[in-house]
């Protein structure tokens, strides 16, 4: 029985993408050998990572003037390559504190250089977002910072802020291709593939190319966004299994309405759990404000920490894993990625109202 996946990352693949990957393991395509043996400079390989390449552009309408690189390091790294590549001295990077990850972000970052925080979400506890509309980047800003979803403290951003000639970056590692959004309003993405996208193992960084090409030559050659970008991505061996797992990934994405059909099937799914949430006030509750909700990160609590276990307890008998909230804030914590089916939703959801009526 394939059970329902509920962690945070690496999260739920369709079981569409892992027969195809079970199928092709020993022998892509004929060519008998598998595309984890393959030189990363053959034909067999070149075509896959093309196509992903043009998959992300099609999907997410990137316009011409940006570069799609695939790096390794995790999400993590991007923390440091971030301002070694856009903060130059006399200028600051701003950031806006919205929970864990872009503190992490802003502790790395603060290792480069000079770091100011445009808006700190900790009188809230980070369970809310400033309006977009009041962040003004300052004259010496080099770039703002945030942090699209936060999966710990589960608030998303709905819009975002609009910063002009400042480049905006964004860490949208918990909901690219999710939804929909303009990329021409950002100078750098990036995104971690294990939530969304793929497996583990890559780092999808999307970024205009007047920034890529004004890295500094003073970097280590990995580090610098120019080398990758110039490089298509292939200074050195890149994660060729992680890229080609994302290709099928986007075609899967493709196949099932792009973005559009499935930002639609994710409201589905996080509406069936909040609405659990709001119907039952005296048992269920969400720290976050309903105007940033996550609908990738659902965090709940229940009356008690010894119910809470009971019910993540009487999940896994049912084939529900992964909903133990992050241990800095407890709780419950029910993902809700691209590939999680509309039923896994619905049968938490029935779940947790089968709960809340024995034990309420």
């Amino acid at each position: 029985m394939r059970k329902y996946n509920f962690y945070a990352g690496p999260s739920t693949l369709p079981v569409e993408v892992l027969e195809e990957l079970k199928e092709e393991i020993a022998d892509y395509h004929g060519e008998g050998l598998s595309m984890i043996e393959t030189s990363h400079r053959s034909p067999m390989y070149d075509r896959v990572h093309e196509e992903t390449i043009e998959l992300f552009h099609e999907l997410m309408g990137i316009p011409e003037n940006y570069k799609v690189l695939f790096i390794g390091g995790g999400a993590t790294l991007q923390f440091g390559m971030v301002p070694m590549n856009l903060l130059k001295p006399g200028t600051v990077g701003e950031y806006v504190k919205s929970g864990s990850w872009a503190g992490k972000a802003i502790s790395d970052a603060r290792t480069i250089g000079q770091v100011r925080i445009l808006w700190d979400g900790k009188d809230s506890g980070y369970t809310a977002l400033p309006d977009p509309v009041s962040l003004k980047p300052g004259n010496d800003s080099a770039y703002l910072h945030v942090t699209s979803n936060e999966t710990i403290g589960g608030v998303q951003w709905k819009t975002f802020p609009r910063t002009g000639e400042i480049p905006l970056v964004a860490d949208m590692s918990s909901d690219i291709l999710s939804r929909s959004f303009e990329v021409r309003n950002f100078g750098l993405i990036y995104a971690g593939a294990q939530k969304n996208i793929g497996p583990a193992g890559v780092t999808v960084v999307i970024i205009r190319d007047d920034l890529a090409a004004a890295s500094p030559e003073n970097l280590p050659a990995y580090l610098r966004y120019k080398i990758h970008a110039e490089k298509n991505s292939l200074y050195n061996t890149p994660p060729v299994f992680a890229i080609y797992a994302i290709n099928k990934m986007l075609r899967w994405l493709k196949a099932r309405g792009g973005v559009a059909g499935i930002e639609k099937l994710n409201t589905q799914k996080a509406e069936a759990i909040y609405s659990v949430i709001d119907g039952n006030p005296g048992f269920y509750s969400s720290p976050v404000e309903k105007s940033v909700r996550s609908h990738m990160n659902v965090v709940f609590r229940l009356p008690s920490e010894e119910l809470e276990k009971e019910f993540i307890t009487r999940a896994k008998d049912k084939g529900m894993l992964g909903l133990k909230g992050h241990r800095d804030v407890g709780g419950c914590r029910a993902s809700l990625y691209n590939a999680l089916p509309l039923e896994g939703a619905r049968a938490l959801a029935d779940l947790m109202k089968d709960f809340a009526a024995e034990k309420g």
